[in-house]
């Protein structure tokens, strides 16, 4: 894919890139991706005080009436609680506010004052969401972040939107998430799979082609910070409130959606040791990566890394 077809900005406090098939359409596939984007910001940001999201949070105990946008968002959050039996949750947001991640990451500390004890994670079950009526309600001392899966939502919904709109195939990511819509380039879309999606393309890791659904990858090493001195990350366990024990760097999982991918690889992170036994049983190809570096490969995760052409 040539720079003609590609376009890269910030969004979502993460970095997008948007690829298209066809390079006289990269203008309204970008457009697209930004009208998308632009929506979810608004429904689903726990760092802009006007957000949809924020409003339900400052309104805990209160019905609040919402778009369909942060229904469907919260659906697919308490979606993803059922299908992982509570490892990813929604309702972790005020434990990473304890944790420190209050801001955009571009604006957090480096360091600051010592984490003070975080209780367990409020369980999801809690939350009420009620479609025919377009309504959400958290109780009181709960607060909603769906950072485990807005993002992949974003993904799905504008790479869905921007194909329909150009006319042509589209990937998007965000962040290391990506989903793919419309007619793939011949061999597919050649994917990089590194700890970190801003790496270069000679960053450590894997070249796999993608032809549909979608790719995700969680890391513990980046989105990093200290508190006390004491580094932390961002994927939470929710029995404990806390950053999830690092069994693995990075766990990478390709699937039939953006959101089914993100959902499997941050379960991942927090399942530990069980993780590929887990993700097997799913039939999901996933690549995971100890901390070392070694890599095991389970569910038809190719071995060999496809050659650039």
């Amino acid at each position: 894919m040539t720079d003609r077809g590609r376009h890269e900005f910030h969004a979502l406090g993460t970095g997008c890139v948007v690829l298209v098939t066809d390079p006289a359409r990269l203008d309204a596939a970008v457009a697209a991706v930004h009208a998308e984007l632009d929506e979810i910001d608004v429904a689903c940001s726990r760092f802009r005080p006007d957000s949809e999201l924020e409003m339900v949070n400052a309104n805990a105990g209160t019905t609040v009436v919402v778009s369909p946008l942060l229904i469907e968002a919260v659906t697919v959050a308490l979606r993803a609680a059922e299908l992982t039996d509570g490892d990813v949750i929604p309702t972790v947001g005020e434990a990473m506010q304890v944790l420190g991640y209050d801001r955009d990451f571009t604006a957090l500390p480096s360091d600051g004052d010592a984490v003070a004890t975080v209780a367990r994670v409020p369980g999801w079950q809690q939350v009420d969401v009620d479609r025919a009526a377009q309504t959400v309600r958290v109780p009181h001392g709960v607060r909603l972040d769906l950072g485990a899966t807005a993002k992949a939502l974003a993904a799905d919904r504008a790479a869905t939107r921007a194909a329909a709109v150009a006319g042509c195939g589209v990937l998007v990511s965000l962040g290391g998430d990506l989903a793919v819509a419309g007619s793939p380039p011949g061999r597919g879309w050649e994917v990089r799979v590194t700890d970190d999606h801003a790496a270069g393309p000679d960053a450590e890791g894997q070249t796999v082609l993608v032809h549909d659904g979608g790719l995700a990858t969680s890391s513990t090493t980046v989105r990093r910070w200290a508190r006390g001195g004491e580094e932390l990350h961002h994927v939470v366990d929710p029995r404990t409130g806390r950053p999830a024990e690092e069994v693995w760097r990075t766990v990478s999982v390709a699937a039939a959606s953006c959101v089914d991918a993100n959902i499997a690889s941050t379960a991942a992170i927090i399942r530990g040791e069980q993780a590929p036994a887990w993700l097997e049983s799913l039939g999901l190809p996933a690549r995971l990566v100890l901390p070392e570096g070694w890599v095991v490969r389970v569910g038809g995760w190719p071995a060999e890394e496809v050659g650039a052409r």
